[in-house]
């Protein structure tokens, strides 16, 4: 085999590989998942951990469905935001890979389900529920 062909079967395995290692997705957390280990500081209430940038369009998206839950469910639920690309490290420790990723946590820390990609307001609601969360709007 010439060397140009090899060198092009290479890089097309080595990159089919990287790919495959890196790609996630919409999986429960687990006991291997290096981020399950990693605890938001404990509160009493169930925590949704958004972690994208303010610049990247699925981020943008997901501002006001986390700022409506926010509002909607005070006291109820936490909703944090983090922009990986101001604070290049806060991701790390999470192993987000990419963005946005959303990881759900219960009230105690513990890593519940991480979802990549933009998620809407009614199927953030369905996945508490299903995970045993039952959030009830404020009452205006």
């Amino acid at each position: 085999m010439n060397r140009t062909l090899m060198a092009f079967l290479t890089t097309g395995l080595l990159a089919g590989i990287l790919a495959t290692a890196t790609a996630q997705t919409n999986t429960p957390a687990t006991g291997t998942n290096a981020a399950a280990a990693v605890k938001p500081a404990k509160t009493p209430l169930p925590k949704l951990l958004d972690l994208g940038a303010n610049r990247c369009i699925p981020c943008k998206m997901m501002a006001p469905v986390l700022d409506e839950l926010k509002k909607e469910y005070a006291g109820q639920l936490e909703v944090e935001f983090i922009d990986v690309w101001k604070d290049k490290d806060a991701g790390k420790p999470y192993n987000v890979e990419m963005i946005p990723t959303q990881i759900f946590f219960e009230a105690g820390g513990k890593e519940l389900y991480r979802h990549v990609g933009f998620l809407a307001k009614a199927d953030i609601l369905a996945k508490w529920k299903e995970l045993g969360v039952n959030l009830q709007p404020a009452k205006k």
